[in-house]
């Protein structure tokens, strides 16, 4: 799938409709910011970490997320923040294309962003050709496209790319990963905190060698360390236009369909205050325990407390071997909270809801009057990708 022609069965580009670009045009274009990488590279904390300075530099800014299905930590995290933002569900951007730009039409109309900040599924590769081109060929007259991002966590990547040993994904699932990386203008190391120079040098010069024609940066968005760089390039540099690499998508549909997807709301509510922290360090333990001999991409939970909203409790797991993180902590005890579960893993898509809703049975059991009523469970693997347009050049 490498030519102009659009997907068998989509309209023409010349017909798409979306975008409201004459409105638009009538002022300076909008920034267009699209990052990408997989599962667990950090890509919400970047995006959220790159909205807030360009906010604090007096840019007016939209977010939007984007998953296989409903109910999303980083939906949640962004709004927690403040920002406006779109939530795009039922597949990757390149198969939304319409919806995106019906999204970036309601932010214009809320908030008139000069720059949109797209973060899209981290099982999601051929954006270049499926957006990033389509975008600046139909509504080039709306729109700025920066440099395609993509992120990795380094420790995962110094795995994948042989340098170092440990668990990881299997071929048809890290043929996804390759191609992310492939189609880039820049590489990010994120959360360079985790590595010593000498193995962030190493993989630095490994992620050059095999992907020349990205710009490899380094940076940590938790710590707030390194963005410069990367933050002069988005917001000021232009996306390259070479021809995008080809993508053979019956392997990229395996890959992806090896991965199990598990979404879930649930409202927790004690008769007693209860510690929501050790909650969800419960449930990391014991859907990290279903998984097994299988490989976690990404596990993500939020629990945000009822009284105060802006009291947020944040886990993150990447990686079953090296342990969940809570990246905010409640500050105190809670009775009534909302809890969402977005867990991303190569395994039995059914497994991981038994686990995640048994681990939830146990905490009701273990205390008086606990109650978790589900509103909202999903569980499956990735539909095969089908994109709205697909343009191998700009």
């Amino acid at each position: 799938m490498t030519g102009d022609e659009p997907q068998p069965g989509t309209a023409a580009p010349d017909g798409a409709p979306g975008v409201r670009a004459a409105e638009r045009s009538s002022r300076v274009r909008a920034r267009y910011v699209m990052v990408g990488g997989f599962l667990g590279a950090g890509k919400t904390t970047a995006i959220v970490r790159l909205a807030r300075l360009l906010t604090d530099r007096g840019r007016r800014v939209g977010l939007i997320t984007n998953d296989q299905s409903v109910g999303l930590v980083d939906t949640t995290l962004a709004r927690a923040q403040g920002f406006p933002v779109e939530e795009i569900t039922g597949g990757c951007f390149c198969c939304r294309f319409n919806t995106l730009m019906e999204a970036a039409d309601r932010l214009n109309a809320e908030a008139r962003p000069d720059v949109f900040l797209a973060e899209p599924v981290g099982s999601c590769t051929d954006l270049r050709a499926a957006v990033s081109y389509p975008l600046r060929r139909m509504y080039g007259d709306a729109f700025e496209i920066a440099p395609l991002s993509v992120l990795v966590d380094p420790l995962r990547a110094l795995r994948v790319l042989g340098l170092e040993a440990g668990r990881s994904f299997s071929r048809k699932v890290l043929y996804v990963y390759d191609r992310q990386l492939a189609e880039a203008d820049v590489i990010v190391v994120n959360k360079v905190d985790l590595l010593d120079a000498a193995r962030l040098g190493r993989l630095r010069d490994a992620l050059a060698e095999r992907y020349p024609q990205a710009e490899v940066l380094a940076m940590s968005a938790r710590e707030g360390t390194g963005l410069e760089p990367w933050v002069e390039l988005v917001t000021r540099g232009s996306m390259g236009l070479g021809a995008a690499p080809d993508v053979d998508y019956d392997t990229y549909a395996e890959g992806e369909a090896l991965l199990g997807w598990l979404n879930a709301t649930v409202r927790v509510r004690s008769a007693a205050p209860f510690d929501g922290n050790a909650l969800l360090r419960e449930l990391a333990a014991a859907m990290a325990d279903a998984v097994g001999a299988g490989e976690i991409a990404h596990l993500k939970m939020t629990l945000t407390a009822d009284e105060l909203p802006a009291d947020i409790a944040v886990l993150n797991l990447v990686a079953e071997d090296r342990g969940a993180e809570l990246a905010h902590t409640l500050k105190a005890p809670v009775d009534a909270a909302e809890l969402i579960v977005n867990l991303r893993a190569e395994h039995e898509p059914l497994r991981l809801r038994e686990a995640a809703l048994a681990a939830l049975v146990a905490w009701e059991a273990a205390g008086r009057d606990r109650r978790a009523e589900v509103e909202h469970v999903e569980h499956f693997r990735p539909a095969r990708p089908t994109p709205t347009y697909r343009l191998a050049t700009a």
